[in-house]
């Protein structure tokens, strides 16, 4: 697991975003273990407390469950979980604001299609 931390957020929820992202791309799958809590707070030199925040925040959002005596486990439908998580925060936040810079900018709405169209060819 690669991540670089930054001083924008708190080190757990960059974790947990990571450990997110890393359930959407595949990498965790339903069912699969997560590393344990100290191997991550070896491999990245981090408080394993905050690994643990970072896994709690999961277990809240439903995305991994806690088998006792074996560790943390992604739960079934996780990654459609996320992917419609993500897909709600784009509609409402992301395309907003994409299309209203596009507008700022002079791009009318068969423009950018024109480009999207080509783009995704």
């Amino acid at each position: 697991m690669q991540i670089q931390f930054h001083d924008k957020s708190p080190i757990y929820r960059q974790l947990a975003d990571r450990l997110r992202e890393m359930i959407l791309e595949g990498v965790y799958r339903n069912g699969d273990a997560l590393p344990s809590v100290r191997q991550i707070a070896s491999d990245h030199r981090i408080n394993p407390i905050t690994v643990s925040k970072s896994f709690q925040i999961l277990v809240d959002d439903g995305l991994v469950e806690k088998k006792r005596g074996l560790g943390m486990y992604v739960t079934d439908g996780a990654k459609e979980q996320l992917l419609q998580d993500e897909r709600e925060q784009f509609m409402q936040e992301e395309l907003p604001a994409f299309l209203e810079r596009a507008n700022r900018l002079g791009y009318s709405r068969e423009s950018l299609l024109e480009i999207l169209a080509r783009e995704g060819q």
